[in-house]
C-alpha cells in the first residue's frame, strides 16, 4: 500500500466514494464519522495523512484540525481540509488552526492525488530527519539551540515586473516582518549558484515568457546548491489543473493562486508561506544539528584534532591513493616523552593544557592536505600524502624542534620542557596495509624512546617485508 489515509466525514456517501478513489490508488483507508472518532483513530492507527471535512457532527472541522495539530501524538500528520468554495472564512480559520492544505468541494480527483503525493513526500522527509536526530541524541550528541526566527527572504518571479510589484505590495500587508524582493529569471539562477541560499522562499509564476517556463525554472533551482533547500511555490491560474499537478509532482512545495491581490487570497497565501517557512527553519536546524553531530563524532574534544575514528579511514584512503598513483607517502606516530610524570607531578589539568598546546604547535607545521589526529592519551598520528622520503624526514625533525625549542608556559609555576619521540614510516609497496604501517611506526617510535627520546627514528623498510 502507498500509505494509510484517515478520512473524517459525517456523510457516509462521501466517505465511501472517497475511500473507493483512494483505494484505487493503492492507499489503505480508515474511516471516521465524527471528530472524536477521528481523534481516536489518528492516535491508534497513526495514518500518514488525514482528510477532514469542514462539517463534523460533534465539532467543527476547524476544531478537529486544531486538536490534531496541538496533540504531540498527531501534530506531525499532514491534514487536508475540504471546504465549500464560498466559505473563505472557514478556509482561513483551518489554515490558522494548522491545516496543511485546503481544497474546495467538489474536489478535483487528479489534483487531490497530487496533493496527497506531495504531502506524503514531505512527511517522509521530515520523518527521516527526525529519525536521524533521534539517533544522534541516543549516541549522546545534544541538539543545538533553536535558531532565532530571522525575517524570511522571499523572491518573487513573475512574467512582468508590474505583476511582481503587485504581488509584493499585496503580500507585504500580511508578511510585514519579511523581505520581499522582485527577481528576474537570470537573477534567480545567479543567486542559486551560491553555496548558501540567498532566499528562504521563491514564488514563481508558472508561465513566464513562455508557457510552463516557471516549472522548468523550478527544476533548475531544485538542482542548484543555493536554492535546493528553499521553499518554492508555483503561482498558477485556477483552471490550469495540469500545471498544478505537474508542479507538485516536480517538487513544488505549494501551488498558489496567480492573482494575489485580493485580500482573502493574500492572507491565505501568507498563512501557507508561514507554515512552509517554519518547516524550512526546522529542517535547516536539523541539518545543522546533524552536521555538528557528525563533526563532534570525529573530533577529539580536548585538542580539537581529528580522533582515531576519523583518522583510520582517512589513512586507508591515503594509502589506497598511493597504491593507485605510485606516489610516496609517510606516516608518523608521535608520543610525548614522560607525559605520565607531568600528570603525576602537576595534575591532569596541566597535562591537558600541554596536550592542547602540542596539538596547536603540530598543526602550525602541517598543511591542509596532511592528516593530524590524536589517537590515544598522549599519542598522535600524522600522515603526509604525496611526500618524498627526504621531505618526510625534514618534516619529522621540524616537528620535534617545534615541541622542544620553546618551554610550555604554566600560569602558576615554572614553565615545562616537553619533548616528543617520533616513529617515521615511508609507505612503499611493502608497507601499504594499515596494520603494517601502524606496527612499523610503533616499532620506530619505541626505538626513538629507547635511544634517548626527543628524536625521530625512521623504520627500515627492507626489514618490514
Amino acid at each position: 500500500m502507498a500509505g494509510k489515509i484517515l478520512i473524517a466525514d459525517q456523510i457516509a456517501t462521501n466517505r465511501i466514494m472517497l475511500k473507493a478513489k483512494l483505494a484505487g490508488a493503492r492507499y489503505d483507508v480508515v474511516l471516521a464519522s465524527n471528530g472524536q472518532m477521528a481523534l481516536n483513530l489518528a492516535i491508534r492507527e497513526r495514518p500518514e495523512l488525514i482528510l477532514i471535512d469542514q462539517a463534523q457532527p460533534d465539532m467543527s472541522g476547524v476544531e478537529l484540525a486544531h486538536h490534531l495539530k496541538t496533540d504531540p501524538l498527531t501534530s506531525e500528520i499532514p491534514v487536508i481540509f475540504l471546504h465549500q468554495p464560498e466559505d473563505i472564512a472557514n478556509r482561513l480559520a483551518a489554515l490558522r488552526a494548522g491545516a496543511d492544505v485546503c481544497l474546495p468541494k467538489p474536489y478535483d480527483e487528479v489534483l487531490l492525488l497530487a496533493r496527497l503525493r506531495s504531502l506524503l513526500r514531505t512527511r517522509s522527509t521530515d520523518a527521516e530527519m527526525r529519525l536521524r536526530e533521534s539517533t544522534f541524541r541516543d549516541l549522546g550528541f545534544a541538539e543545538g539551540p533553536a535558531t532565532f526566527a530571522a525575517p524570511a527572504r522571499i523572491g518573487l518571479i513573475a512574467p512582468t515586473r508590474v505583476q511582481a510589484a503587485a504581488w509584493k505590495q499585496a503580500l507585504a500587508r500580511h508578511l510585514p516582518a519579511n523581505y520581499l524582493t522582485i527577481l528576474e529569471r537570470s537573477e534567480a539562477l545567479s543567486v542559486a549558484t551560491e553555496a548558501q541560499s540567498a532566499f528562504d522562499a521563491l514564488i514563481l509564476a508558472a508561465d513566464l515568457s513562455r508557457r510552463d517556463e516557471g516549472l522548468r525554472l523550478m527544476a533548475e533551482l531544485r538542482a542548484r546548491a543555493g536554492s535546493k533547500a528553499a521553499v518554492i511555490c508555483i503561482a498558477a491560474e485556477a483552471e490550469a489543473r495540469e500545471t498544478a499537478v505537474m508542479a507538485l509532482d516536480l517538487g513544488a512545495d505549494d501551488v498558489l493562486p496567480a492573482d494575489m491581490t485580493a485580500r482573502e487570497t493574500t492572507e491565505d497565501i501568507a498563512l501557507r508561506l508561514r507554515r512552509h517557512l517554519a518547516r524550512k527553519r526546522r529542517l535547516d536546524q536539523s541539518r545543522k544539528n546533524l552536521t555538528e553531530g557528525l563533526r563532534l563524532a570525529t573530533i577529539d574534544p580536548l585538542t580539537g584534532l581529528y580522533n582515531r575514528r576519523y583518522a583510520m579511514p582517512q589513512l586507508e584512503r591515503i594509502a589506497d591513493h598511493a597504491r593507485r598513483t605510485g606516489k610516496d607517502f609517510a606516516v608518523m606516530l608521535l608520543d610525548l616523552d614522560r607525559f605520565k610524570d607531568i600528570n603525576d607531578t602537576y595534575g591532569h589539568a596541566v597535562g591537558d593544557s600541554v596536550l592542547t598546546e602540542v596539538a596547536h604547535r603540530l598543526s602550525t607545521v602541517l598543511d591542509g592536505n596532511d592528516l593530524l589526529a590524536r589517537i590515544g592519551g598522549e599519542e598522535f598520528l600524522i600522515a603526509l600524502p604525496d611526500c618524498p622520503p627526504e621531505e618526510a624526514r625534514l618534516a619529522a625533525d621540524l616537528l620535534c624542534r617545534v615541541i622542544n625549542e620553546r618551554p610550555f608556559h604554566r600560569a602558576n609555576g615554572p614553565d615545562l620542557n616537553v619533548t616528543i619521540s617520533i616513529g617515521l614510516v615511508l609507505g612503499d609497496e611493502r608497507l601499504r596495509s594499515i596494520d603494517h604501517l601502524f606496527e612499523a611506526a610503533d616499532h620506530a617510535m619505541l626505538l626513538s624512546k629507547h635511544n634517548g627520546r626527543n628524536q625521530v627514528q625512521v623504520f627500515p623498510c627492507p626489514s618490514a617485508a
